[in-house]
């Protein structure tokens, strides 16, 4: 039977055993992680290119941002092939969100552009604050706060947000953690107000994980804040051909049940109880996924929690001329 080495046994005798005594916390994090959109649909032969223009791109940006000290200082690199992740002293995270989010994606619009299609990097961006260590050794950077901080990088919202947008346009998708947020943004603390972020339940494809999240696109481009970008429409758009997921059932399911409510009201909409589906009302003109309510435009669904004027803004009496 194979012996466990001296020195393995000596670092198992010496590993930390949660709730036996009280330790102090490890200090805390700034951390950002970023991620190539599609980088498996690229050729074999251009993956070494993304791989080595990421950190360069990531430099640059900020050189540019004004911050090149986050970059020169980060904390346990690490380079993931089709991406990036680092941390750094998070006293520096409001400057992270703006301008340094903003200013990648000017780096990235002039990449692509004097690439000429040749390769195009998109990034996925997550931010995220919490403790982890810092020793100089091989556990540094590894918890809970650095594993949350690439489920949110993965997640659907952030996946279907850069999906949604055009290629030509929207370089850049970030999300925040919550505790990133509350901290940097609604504390007032950053140069973006709390009305750029969208809340997001962020959820992970075969992953036990769901947190409240925050979506900022720097440059948004075609129907990003149609809310059904962050549902199964867009998602399943972008899905390989002949994928098939494991709640296919439960989900065909749920749309066989939805129905059209139309209630009928003078100059207005009467809500009764939970509506699924579309609702009519008698002074509106509907054109495909967009209505006019008296004025007013509407498009898609805006279902959640969304921060900033999404619709139009109607001075005066909106209902006047309705019929």
């Amino acid at each position: 039977m194979p012996t466990i080495p001296e020195h393995h046994q000596r670092t198992a005798a010496n590993a930390p055993v949660a709730h036996v005594r009280s330790r102090p916390l490890p200090p805390y994090q700034g951390i950002v992680a970023v991620d190539a959109k599609d980088f498996t649909g690229h050729s074999a032969i251009e993956h070494g290119v993304i791989s080595r223009a990421i950190p360069q791109l990531l430099e640059t940006s900020f050189e540019r941002a004004g911050i090149a000290e986050v970059w020169r200082e980060r904390r346990f690199p690490n380079a993931t092939g089709d991406g990036y992740v680092f941390g750094f002293d998070p006293a520096m995270m409001p400057f992270v969100v703006h301008p340094w989010l903003g200013t990648l994606q000017d780096v990235l619009m002039e990449f692509n552009v004097h690439s000429l299609g040749a390769v195009r990097i998109r990034l996925r961006v997550s931010l995220n604050i919490g403790p982890l260590p810092v020793a100089g050794d091989d556990g540094d950077g590894n918890g809970t706060p650095r594993n949350d901080t690439h489920r949110l990088l993965d997640s659907r919202p952030v996946k279907a947000m850069l999906a949604a947008s055009s290629e030509n346009i929207t370089q850049v998708a970030a999300v925040l953690s919550d505790r990133c947020y509350q901290d940097v943004v609604a504390g007032g603390y950053t140069g973006r107000h709390s009305d750029h972020f969208i809340e997001v339940p962020a959820t992970v494809e075969g992953k036990p994980f769901e947190q409240r999240a925050w979506l900022y696109v720097p440059a948004p481009s075609g129907n990003l804040y149609d809310r059904r970008i962050l549902g199964d429409r867009v998602m399943d758009d972008h899905e390989p051909q002949g994928a098939q997921r494991a709640d296919a059932p439960e989900r065909e399911g749920r749309r066989s049940v939805r129905h059209s409510v139309t209630n009928r009201a003078d100059r207005g909409n009467v809500n009764t109880g939970t509506v699924h589906g579309g609702q009519s009302v008698s002074n509106i003109d509907v054109a495909g996924d967009h209505m006019d309510i008296a004025g007013d435009h509407v498009g898609g669904h805006k279902v959640g929690t969304v921060h900033g004027n999404l619709g139009d803004t109607v001075h005066g009496d909106k209902n006047t001329g309705a019929r």
